[in-house]
């Protein structure tokens, strides 16, 4: 089997990232109104004129439906320990009926291979515990998840009260 061919996603594809992302929110059981990125907000992030995302996708072959079979959303991050840059895969998804066929290998490839070209020290995600598949996937082209850390979020009503303005500062400028 040949692997899929990969490439830096086009303006082109914007909209159909974004249509996988919904389906991304499905298969991780959440509804798909618990998306709320646009192809246009999508667009300007991926494409504008500061751009601190980055994507690649596999294109589908000739005479389907679709034009790609999945995407990789990744962007830098930093160790401090090895002082330089690394990429966090944000999403890796692909179409349910492509799955097997090589692109989610390929993709993940083409982000190692970026790693490595620019010198960075790792290639690092997140995977939902119950996700078995996509674990054995991982963990067969290498991957092994970090047992000693736990992620953790500030979002929602917690963001808001811890991160908001301190008295008399102006909107989004920090007091200090």
């Amino acid at each position: 089997m040949t692997e899929a061919r990969i490439r830096p996603a086009a303006p082109a594809d914007v909209e159909e990232i974004q249509q996988l992302v919904v389906e991304l929110a499905i298969y991780e059981k959440e509804p798909a109104e618990a998306v709320k990125l646009t192809a246009r907000t999508l667009h300007e992030q991926l494409f504008g004129e500061r751009p601190a995302i980055f994507a690649h996708v596999a294109e589908a072959p000739a005479g389907s439906d679709h034009r790609i079979d999945g995407f990789a959303l990744w962007f830098l991050n930093y160790s401090t320990w090895e002082g330089v840059h690394g990429i966090y895969l944000e999403d890796l998804f692909v179409r349910p009926d492509a799955r097997g066929r090589g692109a989610g290998k390929a993709l993940l490839r083409q982000l190692a291979r970026t790693a490595v070209e620019r010198g960075y020290a790792r290639v690092e995600w997140s995977v939902l515990k119950w996700n078995a598949p996509s674990i054995a996937f991982y963990r067969s082209v290498g991957a092994f998840p970090q047992d000693e850390w736990d992620t953790f979020r500030l979002t929602g009503d917690a963001l808001q009260e811890f991160g908001g303005a301190e008295p008399g500062a102006e909107p989004g400028r920090s007091v200090g």
